[in-house]
């Protein structure tokens, strides 16, 4: 006996509350970016500037008792971590802090990595500090426009390969779909106010990734049921080849929430964000490659005869795989 998510066969009609569906998708688009640019994006110490201290001891590194121990100093976003090396040896116990530039200032001053030092020194007695780097504000700046570069990159090439690899309609479909992803996560990011650093820009390329896998999916059936079906309403072909992907598709994702909210759950602060961020993603991105991808194309519209060549299905081949 086996699980399945969906049944085995489906006929849900996914385009009959298609103004309310694509209009959600729409406000919820204009909402982001009005929160964007209203309440902005928490930026963390890879866009704000800071400082980094590494520390050294022979105790064990306690996360917890470390932030406490800085906490009455008011420095804003301070971010622990314990760094793991197989070449440590027992007595050799390593932690990374990092402190946001405060408002006002160019960096951390040598005061405040003064009083970092004496507090932790008053926890770990033997502490020492090999070495302090700060990132200032024009790196920050740098880092912010090489991220949004390469966000913009990454949705040019997704451009590219689908108007290559399908037709233009495909392509502006996926394109408005990825849009989607992103806008919805930045929005997210904003309302929350949850920390924004180079891992969130990771896990937005990530997002982009995943949410191509899904929409390339369903059009590679909608291109074979194009070609199988040649006098069904192109409307009847999407349902047709959303149903019979569904399968994979809710499979795919379920999966995938299962090992992230387990990574949320027990992973611990430095990486939700990241995980939360993924989490998101995966939501927004299986309902945007059916919901967008599929609606802007139904609005453009498509060629019926076509002139390539089956290629076998690629890309398809464990679409119809039971969940």
């Amino acid at each position: 006996m086996r699980l399945k998510l969906v049944p085995s066969e489906t006929n849900w009609d996914f385009f009959r509350a298609t103004r309310i569906s694509f209009g959600a998708s729409l406000m919820a688009m204009v909402a982001s970016v009005l929160l964007f640019a209203t309440l902005g994006l928490n930026f963390g110490i890879d866009f704000r500037g800071g400082t980094t201290i590494r520390t050294e001891s022979a105790q064990p590194v306690d996360v917890g008792i470390y932030r406490d121990a800085l906490a009455a100093l008011d420095l804003g976003d301070v971010t622990i971590t314990e760094v793991f090396d197989p070449g440590f040896g027992p007595d050799k116990n390593v932690a990374q802090v990092r402190i946001q530039a405060q408002d006002g200032q160019e960096s951390v001053t040598p005061e405040t990595i003064a009083a970092v030092e004496a507090a932790l020194q008053q926890v770990a007695p033997d502490i020492t500090f090999p070495s302090v780097e700060s990132v200032g504000p024009k790196v920050s700046g740098e880092l912010i426009r090489t991220a949004v570069l390469a966000v913009a990159l990454a949705i040019f090439a997704v451009l590219v390969y689908i108007w290559l690899r399908f037709e233009w309609q495909f392509s502006l479909g996926a394109v408005a779909a990825l849009v989607h992803d992103v806008t919805l996560t930045i929005g997210i990011f904003a309302a929350l106010q949850i920390k924004f650093d180079l891992a969130i820009i990771a896990a937005l390329l990530t997002i982009v990734g995943y949410s191509l896998n899904d929409t390339v999916v369903v059009f590679d059936r909608v291109r074979e049921n194009l070609r199988r079906y040649k006098k069904m309403a192109l409307k009847e072909v999407l349902n047709l080849s959303i149903n019979e992907t569904l399968s994979r598709t809710v499979m795919t994702s379920v999966t995938t929430l299962l090992a992230l909210i387990a990574l949320f759950v027990l992973g611990g602060d430095v990486i939700r964000g990241f995980v939360f961020a993924m989490i998101w993603g995966v939501v927004v991105g299986t309902y945007s490659s059916v919901f967008v991808a599929s609606n802007i194309l139904l609005m453009l519209g498509v060629k019926r005869d076509w002139s390539k060549q089956d290629d076998g299905g690629a890309g398809t081949q464990f679409a119809d795989v039971d969940a």
